[in-house]
């Protein structure tokens, strides 16, 4: 061999050496580059046990862990808990033990009565969590909120402090998405600390997740997800740090990301269109129905025919291509595409139940007529809610239009706020008409049925209606009903609900996210986000 070869090869060799020496300085750089994401509206609270809003929950989805979480294909893997458990007495009892490690951001073991405290303040009914029915198969769930026994009478019980109990009054088949996407523990001292006063800031937050809120004084428009250094799987947490500001305008978003400020953005609109042909486009349809509601309290929204009007006046297909032109798809019913399939023939619900909303103005226009004469009125005016992001702004003002347009005598206004706020207007029945809409956590029509059933506390329009809440007590009946009997019941309650219009649905949202090609791991599903925890520098 000659002196150049040997050369040659020494000076590869010196070169290995050096990138060796180096490689662990690089993967330490890279934890310490901060992820720049944004998100699309400002969080209500950081309290898991009350949070009803979609920003909320993708906060909360980062900085706690429940019994169960979510792996990178979105399947339910276990979280603080050891395994994924299997129930015994008929699938009425199940039992789990902790994690050892498991910890709080402040270092405090994580405990079954953290578990405790949480779920007992969700369904307490003077906290007025719009999610409490998240429980409703709890035992004593509904003494509990008719205030006839007290909180600490619910089916969940701390067996020690690494073990914990949860008892049913009968079988619930989607509880375990409920522990993976909602179930999260309280830092049960903080929480008498703070009292009410819990979640309303990262400084009155403890989080168990892979991450921790910082720097969110509870009307923030930028904040942190800290890496949580106590976290048991905190070895596989390849980013420190994430912050987060919220971007209501979509072309802000783009430019953002166009100037690489930040890393991962929703986007909407044509800004999708746009970006259809982009290898940073990442889109998939959502486990999410935007409807309107219609307050069943106030004299005009009562009427059944105003109701139908309205569903009538709305092309949804229009809404979807030319409106919002994100990948959103018109709904045909109240339940998404994709939320749920036949038992036994595996066909989607949605194609079962077949379209059972059309667009027809000449029908529109006739029923508020019918509707005016039945009131006794000639000129009614109304205004719709909605949140402030642009989309929904948009939304709105394409119904009003076709209000004006098809229904002799209205006159549509329109009031945008902050989500927190429209969620509190609708809760305390404050609106004649609400865009508003739901997101699953789990793979059943219940959870968008539930959402017309007056009973309900998320039900907002308070539309009571008895024929159609004994089809939902039928459907929770899960004891006596088989799960063939309870899917036909369910395709009713459908058909029944929309043809009534206790809710007017309108679209199933998409999700349009633009990725850098420098992050990976950030992946999403129907009914996931992209979780942090798994994102790495390339």
């Amino acid at each position: 061999m000659n002196k150049k070869a040997l050369l040659t090869i020494a000076l590869g060799s010196f070169a290995l050496i050096l990138a060796g020496c180096t490689s662990g300085k690089a993967d330490e750089t890279n934890a310490n580059k901060t992820l720049n994401v944004t998100l699309s509206g400002n969080p209500a609270t950081a309290d898991p046990a009350l949070s009803g809003d979609r920003f909320s929950s993708a906060m909360i989805g980062q900085t706690y862990e429940g019994l169960y979480t979510y792996d990178k294909k979105g399947d339910v893997v276990p979280g603080v808990a050891t395994k994924v458990v299997k129930p015994t007495n008929n699938g009425t009892v199940y039992t789990y033990t902790l994690k050892k490690d498991a910890k709080w951001a402040n270092g405090e073991e994580v405990t079954a009565q953290d578990f405790v405290t949480s779920f007992e303040h969700e369904v307490d009914p003077t906290s007025k969590s719009q999610i409490a029915s998240d429980f409703k198969y709890f035992k004593n769930y509904q003494a509990v909120q008719d205030g006839k026994v007290k909180p600490s009478a619910l089916g969940v019980k701390a067996l020690g402090e690494k073990k914990l109990q949860i008892t049913l009054s009968k079988p619930q088949p989607w509880l375990n998405d409920i522990l993976a996407s909602k179930g999260y523990p309280i830092n049960t001292k903080a929480f008498k600390k703070y009292g009410s006063k819990y979640g309303t800031s990262s400084a009155k937050t403890v989080s168990n997740g892979p991450y921790k809120l910082a720097k969110w004084d509870g009307t923030s428009d930028d904040w942190e997800y800290q890496k949580n250094t106590n976290y048991w799987d905190a070895k596989n947490v390849k980013i420190n740090k994430v912050a987060v500001q919220v971007v209501k305008e979509p072309g802000t978003a783009q430019s953002l990301f166009t100037s690489g400020k930040v890393q991962e953005t929703a986007i909407q609109g044509t800004y999708v269109k746009n970006n259809e042909k982009s290898k940073n486009l990442k889109t998939t349809l959502n486990g999410s129905m935007r409807f309107l509601e219609f307050n069943d309290k106030k004299t005009v929204t009562h009427n059944t025919k105003v109701r139908q009007a309205f569903s009538y006046l709305v092309n949804r297909e229009q809404v979807t291509k030319n409106v919002l032109q994100d990948g959103s798809a018109p709904a045909t019913s109240l339940i998404p595409k994709g939320d749920a399939k036949d038992p036994e023939t595996g066909e989607d619900f949605t194609k079962e139940v077949g379209n059972l909303l059309s667009y027809n103005p000449a029908k529109a226009t006739k029923l508020w007529n019918q509707a005016k004469k039945e009131l006794g009125k000639d000129k009614i005016s109304l205004q719709i809610l909605s949140a402030d992001t642009e989309d929904e702004k948009h939304v709105a003002q394409y119904l009003q239009q076709q209000a004006e347009k098809y229904l002799p005598g209205v006159s549509v206004t329109i009031q945008s706020i902050p989500l927190a706020q429209q969620i509190a207007k609708g809760a305390k029945g404050d609106y004649d008409i609400d865009l508003d809409g739901w997101a699953t956590n789990w793979y059943d029509p219940l959870d968008f049925l539930q959402m017309a059933d007056g009973s309900n506390p998320v039900n907002f329009t308070k539309w009571d209606d008895k024929t159609y809440q004994n089809m939902i007590k039928k459907i929770n009946d899960t004891e006596n009903y088989t799960t063939a009997e309870r899917w036909d019941l369910m395709k009713k309650a459908d058909v029944y609900v929309t043809e009534k219009a206790g809710l007017v649905p309108l679209y199933q949202q998409a999700k349009a996210y633009l990725v850098s090609d420098k992050v990976g791991g950030l992946s999403y599903t129907m009914v996931t986000e992209a979780n942090y925890k798994y994102a790495y520098w390339k």
